[in-house]
C-alpha cells in the first residue's frame, strides 16, 4: 500500500540502505547457506528449511541488538550459527566456524537484487548523487556491490564501521550529509528497516521513504513521509 504524507519536493541527494532494499539479502543468504549446508553434509542432521528459518530469525534478533550497541560484531557472527547448530544437536565450535566462514565467502558473491532495484538505481543516479548508508560490515558490503555490478551508481558509501555510529544513530546520517556537503532538508533516506532507516533519518531531520514490500504494520507516533510496497513506485516520488 503506497501512501505519501507530503507533496513531492526536490532533493539534492538520496541515501539508500543496501540489504533488502537494493540487494536481496534474504534470497542471497538462503542460497549461500544452502550451498554451505550441503557441502558440509548437515542434511543428515536437519531439514534445511527448518535450519534456515532458525538462522534467519536469530540473525534478525542479533542485528537488532547490534544496532543498539548491546552486542559486538564478533558475538553476532558467532551466535547466529551457534544457535541453529545447537538446535540440531551440534555443539562444535570448529564446525560452527567452518559454516560461518563458508557462508561469508559465498554470500557477497550472490547477485540477486530486489525487484526493480537496477532500474531504480539507473533512474535515480542520473538525477541525484546516491549514497549507500549501511550498518553492514565494510568488506562484505563492498563485495556485494561489486559482484552485483551496482557500485558505479553510487557517489558515496557510508558504513557504520567508518562513520563510528550505527543506524538509527543520527551521527551516521550526519556523516553522509557531510560527505554530500548537504543539509538535512536536502536529503531523503530510502530503506526497509523502520527502526534503523526510517527512525534514524527522522532523528537526523531527514525525510524518509519506507520500502515495505511485506506490508508490515508499524506502531509509531510518526509516519514516514512516504511508504511504498514496490521500488517501482519511487519513480512517481523522486
Amino acid at each position: 500500500m503506497e501512501h505519501f504524507h507530503q507533496k513531492r519536493k526536490s532533493y539534492k541527494c538520496v541515501f539508500l540502505d543496501l540489504d533488502d532494499t537494493i540487494w536481496d539479502f534474504h534470497t542471497n543468504a538462503k542460497i549461500s547457506l544452502k550451498e554451505a549446508f550441503d557441502d558440509m553434509g548437515l542434511g543428515r542432521f536437519a531439514d534445511f528449511d527448518v535450519f534456515f528459518a532458525r538462522y534467519a530469525k536469530k540473525n534478525t534478533e542479533l542485528w537488532e541488538l547490534y544496532e543498539k550497541n548491546e552486542i559486538t560484531k564478533d558475538y553476532l557472527m558467532k551466535e547466529r550459527f551457534r544457535y541453529p547448530l545447537e538446535k540440531i544437536g551440534i555443539e562444535d565450535d570448529s564446525l560452527r566456524k567452518e559454516l560461518g566462514d563458508a557462508y561469508l565467502r559465498l554470500l557477497p558473491t550472490r547477485t540477486t537484487l530486489m525487484p526493480h532495484a537496477r532500474e531504480l538505481l539507473t533512474y535515480l543516479s542520473e538525477k541525484y548523487p546516491l549514497t549507500i548508508v549501511s550498518n553492514g560490515f565494510v568488506d562484505v558490503q563492498y563485495k556485494k556491490l561489486n559482484h552485483s555490478g551496482i557500485s558505479h551508481f553510487f557517489t558515496h558509501f557510508v558504513f557504520s564501521e567508518d562513520a563510528g555510529a550505527l543506524k538509527p544513530d543520527k551521527k551516521i546520517f550526519e556523516y553522509a550529509l557531510a560527505l554530500n556537503k548537504a543539509r538535512a532538508e536536502d536529503a531523503i533516506m530510502i530503506g526497509d528497516n523502520f527502526e534503523a532507516d526510517i527512525k534514524g533519518a527522522m532523528n537526523a531531520g531527514i525525510d524518509q521513504l519506507f520500502f515495505n514490500p511485506a506490508g508490515k504494520s508499524i506502531v509509531s507516533n510518526h509516519a514516514p513521509n512516504y511508504a511504498v510496497s514496490s521500488l517501482k513506485s519511487i519513480f512517481e516520488i523522486l
